[in-house]
């Protein structure tokens, strides 16, 4: 059985594809969401979701929550007598997902769909499947949560749609994502994001600020740090959910007898959230800047994730795009809805068969080289990009490469994924290596090539053309290694995206017809011509197919307007 589950920061949800719909499965209390919080008594005893919520403001007891922040970290968090890292806790928590699946269904979940923060690194990804294999689960495919919402919405009543933005601020992340419905396929034009950004950080702006006026005499200091830190956050997300329907609140919690409390109003929340506010403002530009998507373009924009319920992040939004956002969806639930869409793709449902999603590299691969600087000196650890971030996938790109020092040996390569100008701030995949024949510097050239496809698989092939020497190189998790036939599947698929845009038939047809052109004419037509050819072939030297689909339109109508202009 295979189950789609949104593994949230501060709720997690479950659901299955079932009778030709997504269905949520509730737990044990009747509730869809469960608190990401894990207890462990002084027995040993282990407790996962509202249970564990509730024990965390108790004296003596040690509860997790907004562990999902640190996957992929070397974090470690002491609950009774052991340590356990962010992985672990994710396993408990979706070790009780699928205990509700079983006892809603009779069935044992085995494989699942997990969804991520677009804006999550290749060690944070990987984090998330090993929490899923220690839960007993074969996880089939990460995907990123604005691209599930995305699929929710999209799919509700399956219109072909406008490219529309999801804007999705949860208890622990912000991710943003354009995407595209047409023709049956889910296309996610960019994505972008903040790993640091949510609901969580409200209600800690919000009880940073009230404190003084809450407790003038100190009496939370009478507490160990890590209890008077969990009274604040639960009466802050108690009061903040009230700010959602009310215009004030009170913000109370209890301290051994004693009651205190203090009141607060919508404007007092929005001044101490308001330094919230001015960073949902970057991913939000660097997505519609990746894109080419003016935001007048967009159809709608789209809220998902529990926090989109403050109204201080709804009016914000609103002033952004200059419109109201659209809430028909269920913020809480689309990612889930979305992740239970997916599960029932993998499993070939028939009342999916003709949707296909397609979506983007959310960080940019590429190698590390070494540049020269004004001085005629060398500035090594520098980041060169091969796969841009928000390009298609699959995709294969090729840059070359040439030696900086004469009688060079050998050419190394480091493999890394990030936006950073130097190779020390981005995450290191690997490395590669090959033989060269020794030459002045500058005259050995090396291709290198990344493809890259929608599992997180990436291959690496570097070739020299002086001497025939090539080396391959494929990274992926190895906790979700697949089979030895799955894996050739995936490599084949992807070699046939290794063709340069300029060996592709369609291309070289279309610039030897621009050649003849060039030929057959003199002066100012000839000229033109010329320059119409710069543009085509620098569109195929970006290897981007967008870009090169739109050249190669525009000219094939500028040849056909040649044709009928030109003097015979």
């Amino acid at each position: 059985m295979i189950v789609g589950i949104d593994l949230g920061t501060t709720n997690s949800a479950v659901g299955v594809w079932r009778e030709g719909e997504a269905q949520l499965i509730p737990n044990a209390l009747g509730d869809i969401l469960t608190p990401s919080a894990v207890h462990v008594g002084t027995d040993g005893t282990v407790s996962v979701g509202k249970a564990a919520l509730e024990r965390m403001a108790l004296p003596g007891t040690a509860t997790a929550t907004s562990f999902k922040r640190y996957m992929g970290t070397d974090r470690r968090i002491r609950l009774g007598k052991r340590d356990y890292d962010a992985e672990d806790l994710s396993a408990l928590v979706l070790r009780a997902l699928c205990d509700d699946v079983r006892a809603a269904t009779g069935e044992t979940p085995t494989e699942a769909v997990i969804t991520v923060p677009a804006y999550f690194n290749d060690r944070q990804r990987r984090a998330t499947r090993h929490a899923g294999e220690l839960a007993g689960l074969t996880v089939r495919r990460l995907v990123n949560e604005p691209t599930a919402a995305a699929i929710a919405f999209g799919l509700m009543d399956r219109q072909e749609r406008e490219p529309f933005l999801v804007f999705d601020l949860g208890g622990g992340t912000f991710d943003v994502s354009i995407v595209e419905m047409f023709s049956g396929i889910i296309e996610v034009r960019a994505t972008a994001g903040d790993n640091r950004l949510g609901g969580d950080d409200f209600n800690h702006a919000l009880a940073a600020a009230i404190r003084p006026r809450l407790d003038p005499e100190g009496k939370l200091e009478r507490l160990t740090p890590d209890r008077a830190e969990a009274l604040l956050f639960q009466a802050a997300e108690r009061a903040r959910r009230t700010l959602s329907e009310s215009g004030t609140a009170d913000f109370a919690l209890t301290v051994g007898d004693e009651r205190l409390s203090a009141s607060v109003s919508t404007e007092e929340f929005e001044e101490a959230v308001a330094p919230l506010l001015r960073p949902l403002r970057d991913p939000l530009a660097r997505a519609l800047r990746d894109s080419a998507m003016p935001v007048q373009e967009l159809s709608d924009i789209v809220l998902v994730g529990g926090a989109t319920r403050m109204p201080v992040v709804r009016k914000a939004i609103t002033r952004l795009f200059g419109r109201f956002p659209n809430s028909s969806i269920n913020p809480d639930q689309a990612v889930a809805l979305g992740a239970a869409m997916q599960a029932g793709l993998i499993a070939r449902s028939g009342e999916l068969e003709e949707i296909r999603i397609t979506d983007v590299c959310p960080y940019t691969l590429g190698v590390d080289h070494i540049a020269r600087d004004s001085n005629g000196g060398m500035q090594a650890g520098l980041f060169s990009p091969i796969i841009e971030r928000n390009t298609p996938v699959p995709v294969s790109r090729v840059h070359t490469y040439q030696t900086v020092a004469d009688n060079q040996r050998k050419l190394s390569f480091g493999i890394y994924q990030g936006e950073a100008r130097e190779v020390s701030g981005n995450v290191r995949l690997g490395e590669l290596s090959v033989d060269i024949p020794a030459r002045p510097a500058g005259e050995v050239t090396c291709d290198v090539r990344f493809s890259y496809d929608s599992s997180g698989l990436l291959e690496v092939d570097v070739s020299v053309p002086i001497s025939g020497t090539k080396a391959n190189l494929v990274i992926i998790d190895e906790e979700d290694r697949p089979a030895a036939g799955d894996l050739a599947a995936r490599r084949a698929a992807l070699a046939a995206l290794k063709v340069h845009p300029r060996e592709d038939a369609a291309n070289q047809a279309l610039l030897a017809r621009a050649e003849r052109a060039y030929e057959d004419h003199l002066g100012a037509w000839r000229d033109m011509v010329g320059k119409w050819i710069l543009g085509f072939t620098g569109a195929l030297d970006s290897q981007d197919p967008r870009s090169i689909a739109d050249a190669a339109l525009l000219l094939a109508a500028n040849l056909d307007r040649l044709d009928n202009e030109a003097p015979l």
